[in-house]
């Protein structure tokens, strides 16, 4: 999946809908699953959520529903960031940017124009996911202790003598 990538080009005037529409088709999922898309600013950090379907969210908050949604009420500049959660239970997602706007251009329906590498699987097998997972934080615990050698708390030729309290001539100590 390294070299996974798809190009959609979509109509300005189409929705979030039509959109995850294309992505669904251009990789093979079920269009039948939950899915939202967050816009993002530049360390891809979530923003505001346009989702498939209300999930009865505060009622304080405003909802983004996909098909109520046109993509130009959303991204104007080349360079906006998307994510789009396809599997909730694993919170694995596809990170997009709009890379070119072409005004006057429409389309009647949005299309994959590029697609490499075979796409992530849809769904994944939930314990065979958590097992990863612990394998991913062992290694990185391993890896972090084994970074911590002698020199990571200072000089091997440590001296009791220089840190006893007798060497100090008067000490206090503000409350």
């Amino acid at each position: 999946m390294d070299n996974f990538k798809r190009e959609i080009k979509i109509d300005a005037d189409n929705t979030f809908l039509d959109l995850r529409n294309a992505i669904c088709d251009s990789v093979g999922y079920d269009k039948n699953q939950m899915s939202s898309f967050f816009l993002c600013e530049d360390g891809w950090e979530k923003g505001k959520e346009i989702t498939l379907e209300d999930m009865g969210s505060d009622s304080s908050e405003e909802v983004y529903i996909m098909d109520e949604c046109p993509l130009s009420d959303f991204i104007e500049d080349e360079g906006q960031r998307l994510i789009f959660v396809f599997d909730y239970m694993t919170d694995r997602a596809f990170f997009m940017e709009m890379k070119k706007s072409e005004p006057g251009k429409h389309l009647s329906e949005a299309y994959c124009s590029i697609s490499m590498g075979k796409a992530p699987a849809q769904f994944v097998d939930l314990d065979e996911f958590d097992a990863k997972s612990d394998a991913k934080a062992a290694k990185a615990a391993q890896i972090a202790e084994d970074d911590m050698d002698a020199d990571f708390y200072g000089s091997e030729g440590y001296n009791d003598d220089e840190f006893s309290l007798d060497n100090f001539d008067e000490m206090s100590l503000d409350e």
